[in-house]
């Protein structure tokens, strides 16, 4: 019996290791020595209520690193979430992105009653513009009809010497939603120094960016104003104006300069809606501070179960993202030992094991390290959810994709230390191109870390996933070592 067994012995040792080198070796970590210096602080940006989604993280690859023992002295992670919810509810602000309170202070009164973003009193006002086309961008804020498109006349008198056109434009758009031409032949009728004609009449919706460009289409110059000399009137709050002063900076698709040669005509759309809205508010107001309370008690329920998240002191919202995630590195500094630091979204799948595998074997662990899947010379997007007022160059620096990027400890130190002077742009991604173009850090390009909701076997993370769809990504990977399918899958 005894020979028996050590026949068999060496059989299923070799059976064994058979089995072991077939499996996936990715999946297996190839951690450091317990005396390693190499360890990694994980930071995830997450919405208060996106609870769903940080438990499907601890669930899947935060749950693996806990019940891992050498990960689990290796690798911290910590949710990123702001300690405040906006106080304004979702229908009472001007985008959804934003915590800024609608603020309709005088509305119109009177259905269907015209109103006139500009009146001239005195006609001194008006000069000569040596530009030869002006634009003036604004924002609705709540649905309006434009009924008229004006200009100014030739000077200080009434008449109008020169051809233009004016044309309402969406932003970013080439073609023109509304125009009309002007001329000395064809004026049309002047109120209060501007020449009006009536255009077709559309229905701006909330959220519509414009701009209105006033062209000159002969040799004379076009009539502006002072900007200072003017009050240009929004309808009580449902339109919002950018600025007319010289030095403003221009929509990058703008055909004009910055300012004012005429103006328009509008009415507000469903009055009895609005006025609905702002009788509705202090009921809103008050049910929303119910859920608000409700909310951080079942964050602060959450944090005590799990100790993972890390409060940090903004209202939490989408534009705030870029002081969220330097207000981290403050704490992370001052509460984390770790030599590198890992930013992801809480919607992001991360294959851990293949992130340490690739510290390990290319050995970056470094200083002044920005490890990352680069974007180079990405457009400046003046409108929409991204839209950027502040930055004025037309692209931006080059900045690695938020579903993942690695920076070094020294890095790390010196935004916390820079915090309080470093200008929050419109998303964190590209602030973090713009401040680390201050320090020119070493970059490590890997298109590994994905910019788009993609999957690949050897993929370091994935953006843009569900909680769903985090399971089974970590499932499969589970299953067969492939997240993006196993040969079994229907």
């Amino acid at each position: 019996m005894r020979r028996l067994a050590l026949i068999l012995l060496p059989c299923a040792v070799a059976v064994l290791v058979r089995w072991w080198l077939a499996r996936p070796s990715s999946f297996f970590v190839l951690a450091p020595p317990d005396n390693s210096t190499h360890s990694v602080l994980v930071g995830v940006l997450s919405a208060r209520h996106h609870r769903a989604l940080r438990q499907a993280i601890r669930d899947t690859w935060l749950g693996y690193i806990r019940d891992h023992p050498r990960l689990r002295r290796r690798v911290t992670v910590k949710f990123i979430v702001g300690r405040h919810g906006c106080p304004v509810p979702e229908e009472d602000r001007e985008d959804p992105y934003s915590c800024s309170l609608l603020n309709f202070s005088q509305p119109a009164t009177g259905q269907d009653a015209e109103i006139e973003i500009v009146k001239v009193a005195d006609p001194a006002v008006l000069v000569p513009s040596d530009v030869s086309a002006i634009a003036l961008d604004f924002k609705v804020l709540h649905p309006v009809v434009i009924t008229r498109l004006g200009v100014f006349p030739s000077g200080s008198r009434p008449e109008l010497h020169s051809n233009v056109t004016v044309k309402l434009l969406q932003l970013d758009q080439e073609e023109a939603v509304v125009t009309a031409r002007f001329s000395s032949l064809s004026a049309g009728t002047m109120v209060n120094w501007v020449w009006y004609k009536p255009v077709e009449q559309f229905i701006l919706p909330k959220g519509f960016e414009g701009t209105l460009v006033w062209e000159s289409l002969d040799s004379a110059p076009l009539t502006t104003v002072n900007s200072s000399s003017v009050e240009l009137n929004d309808g009580g709050g449902v339109l919002r104006f950018s600025p007319i002063s010289e030095g403003t900076l221009p929509h990058r698709s703008a055909l004009g300069f910055p300012g004012l040669a005429g103006g328009f005509t509008f009415t507000i759309y469903d009055e009895d809606g609005l006025s609905g809205l702002l009788r509705g508010r202090p009921a809103r107001m008050e049910t929303h501070a119910s859920v608000l309370r409700e909310e951080d008690a079942a964050l602060r329920e959450e944090s005590l179960r799990h100790g993972d998240m890390v409060f940090v002191d903004v209202v939490d919202t989408y534009r705030n993202v870029p002081s969220k995630l330097l207000r981290f590195y403050k704490w992370s500094v001052e509460n984390a030992a770790f030599d590198l630091l890992l930013k992801t979204d809480d919607d992001c799948y991360i294959d851990v094991d293949s992130v340490l595998l690739k510290i390990d074997r290319r050995g970056l662990k470094r200083g002044n390290f920005w490890w990352g899947n680069f974007r180079q010379s990405w457009a400046v997007d003046r409108i929409g959810k991204w839209q950027e007022l502040e930055y004025a160059s037309p692209a931006y620096p080059a900045f690695a994709c938020g579903s993942g990027y690695m920076v070094s400890r020294d890095l790390v130190r010196w935004l916390a230390s820079n915090a309080g002077k470093l200008k929050a742009y419109q998303g964190e991604d590209v602030s973090m191109g713009i401040w680390m173009a201050a320090v020119g850090p070493q970059k490590y390009q890997d298109p590994g870390w994905l910019c788009e909701k993609e999957c690949y076997l050897d993929m370091l993370s994935s953006p843009q996933h569900t909680a769903q769809e985090l399971r089974l990504l970590w499932d499969r990977r589970r299953a067969c070592g492939d997240p993006c399918g196993c040969p079994w899958d229907p």
